[in-house]
């Protein structure tokens, strides 16, 4: 800008500084418009009828899948990262929790599965059924879904008997929609129930339609960008102001025989396995990462 403009603006300079002000102050949305989740009643209930849609352009998949750790520490702050680990490098996390199983004390094996990996898938769906938010139907989202949904979608593409036909959920004119049925089992949301129909066209195979839906993918290749995740020093650091005291190494460089060790901490209410030998828990974490991500901020 030039000396004389400066001058010309500079009444209304004060409006404008006062109005950036106000968006850097504002609340800070953590909402994703592009990611869809089943809503579930007060007892734990939910349905819906989705379509898994295939790759975008110019990508070989139609899905993704990434690991991250989410755990609160003994600071009271969460920690909520993706693992370095989906990208083929060492994670601080991963480290610790490989030094925890190896002590030989089983308290140190319960806070390594407090802090297991957690996997996650995302793909795109066109929404084709959503009671409990009918404006979603005909929609093309992102949805984040765990093992257990993983595992029915291979089910179908690799039948275990005979009489069945691989299928492709993810193809517009031989897919099938799959049936999203959500219960509450011990706690926990449980898909056991959730299937796919028999294969169908989408939109009765209209082109003009399907096109239409192509055109709405969303890219997935952010998810498993490399510089989409924090540095193995940026994390380390976090992990260190997460767990406070209980590390007693200020940072870590890989090497586990160097890696931070832990003091007496709170016992974490026991998971299913340990990490990194993990078996992955059945129930999908979709809903409860936004709610993570807040705290992860403070």
């Amino acid at each position: 800008m030039s000396f004389d403009k400066l001058k010309q603006n500079r009444a209304a300079a004060i409006d404008k500084l006062l109005a950036a002000a106000g968006t850097e102050n504002s609340k800070v949305s953590y909402r994703d418009d592009r990611l869809w989740a089943p809503q579930v009643d007060k007892a734990g209930n939910g349905y819906a009828v989705i379509r898994f849609l295939p790759a975008p352009e110019g990508e070989d998949l139609p899905w993704v899948r990434y690991w991250d750790h989410g755990f609160k520490g003994s600071t009271g702050r969460w920690y909520i990262e993706k693992s370095l680990t989906t990208v083929g490098q060492n994670d601080p996390v991963s480290e610790l929790n490989s030094k925890l199983w190896n002590s030989g004390r089983e308290e140190d094996k319960e806070i390594a599965r407090a802090r297991k990996r957690r996997l996650h898938h995302v793909s795109n769906i066109l929404v084709l059924s959503d009671p409990a938010n009918p404006e979603n139907e005909g929609k093309v989202f992102l949805y984040k879904y765990g093992k257990k949904i993983m595992d029915k979608i291979m089910d179908v593409m690799q039948p275990q008997f005979q009489d069945e036909k691989p299928v492709n959920p993810f193809d517009f004119w031989m897919g099938a929609n799959f049936k999203l049925k959500i219960r509450n089992f011990e706690g926990y949301r449980n898909y056991d129930k959730s299937e796919f129909e028999s294969v169908s066209e989408l939109y009765g195979g209209d082109e003009g339609r399907l096109e239409k839906v192509y055109d709405s993918l969303h890219s997935l290749k952010e998810f498993t960008d490399p510089s989409s995740f924090k540095t193995y020093a940026e994390l380390s650091k976090k992990l260190h102001e997460v767990l406070g005291d209980e590390v007693l190494a200020d940072s870590y460089q890989g090497d586990t025989a160097d890696a931070p060790v832990t003091r007496s901490a709170p016992a974490p209410e026991p998971v299913s396995a340990p990490e990194p030998q993990v078996a992955q828990q059945e129930e999908d974490d979709d809903e409860t990462l936004s709610y993570f991500a807040k705290l992860a901020q403070g």
